[in-house]
């Protein structure tokens, strides 16, 4: 057993994952709408690519791994009008374990139970805009334990800024997920859900040409940092392709106080 997580941890470490393209069929087409140019993110680290499935909700798609039994990353599109709609719902909290995972892939409610660890939202239950979509949003497909400190108070205002700067601009794309480095990796539950040691938040605004990530450790230290899309590329094994390739290797906004200052880099 220790043998086989050692080699699991070094497949994972320094990388995150999405979907290979033989596990986005049906869904494609479905949930093309929440990604830019219908474009998902690319796995280049092959070796996580077995135990991968794609899972559509009504306006988010999650890319679920059975092996970290969590998210890979989650993908949305967020407007303007739908984050006015927002904000007008209830938050229902009432997490469920999708039943469209294989036996065994999924995270369940019991792995979370005293865990220590929040059931931290990738695409989050602030920007869902009805009934359906705030209940979907509590799919433990769309979750990953994280630290309790950085989910409400540090990730939750990074969470509001993306929302501010959709609003002004009018639209984003947003893709979030796990990050996992290091030779050893913590896990929580029966499942031995993987618990990330970062967070990444990737964001593409078309109107401006305008792209950038963010990564925050998953700790109660209150730090972050601004990337470009492309270096977030080289560290996690994500590729972004509906992101222009000039987009994706700037970076053009910088979190400040709350908000997001756009910085005047050759405009």
């Amino acid at each position: 057993m220790k043998k086989l997580f050692a080699c699991l941890a070094m497949a994972l470490a320094g990388h995150a994952f999405a979907a290979p393209a033989a596990s986005a069929t049906s869904t494609a087409s479905t949930c093309a709408q929440f990604v830019p140019d219908g474009q998902f993110p690319t796995l280049t680290n092959q070796r996580m690519a077995p135990k991968t499935h794609m899972l559509c909700y009504s306006d988010y798609v999650v890319l679920h791994s059975g092996v970290t039994h969590g998210p890979l990353w989650s993908a949305e599109h967020i407007t303007r009008d739908h984050l006015e709609a927002a904000k007008d719902m209830t938050r229902t909290n009432r997490f469920f374990e999708d039943d469209r995972l294989p036996e065994g892939e999924g995270a369940t409610l019991a792995d979370y139970k005293r865990s220590g660890f929040d059931r931290g939202h990738m695409s989050p239950a602030g920007n869902r805009w009805n009934p359906q979509a705030m209940a979907e949003s509590f799919s433990l497909a769309n979750i990953v334990p994280q630290n309790r400190e950085n989910n409400q108070r540090l990730w939750s205002h990074i969470e509001t800024a993306v929302r501010k700067l959709a609003t002004k601009y009018g639209d984003a794309y947003v893709v979030t997920g796990p990050l996992f480095t290091g030779a050893q990796l913590q896990t929580i539950g029966a499942s031995r859900v993987l618990v990330p040691t970062q967070i990444f938040k990737v964001v593409y605004v078309p109107s401006q040409q305008l792209a950038f990530a963010i990564v925050a450790s998953n700790t109660s230290v209150d730090h972050y940092e601004v990337r470009s899309v492309r270096d977030l590329e080289a560290q996690s094994g994500i590729a972004f392709p509906g992101i222009p390739a000039n987009v994706a290797a700037q970076t053009k906004v910088l979190f400040n106080g709350g908000a997001f200052a756009v910085r005047k880099w050759g405009w």
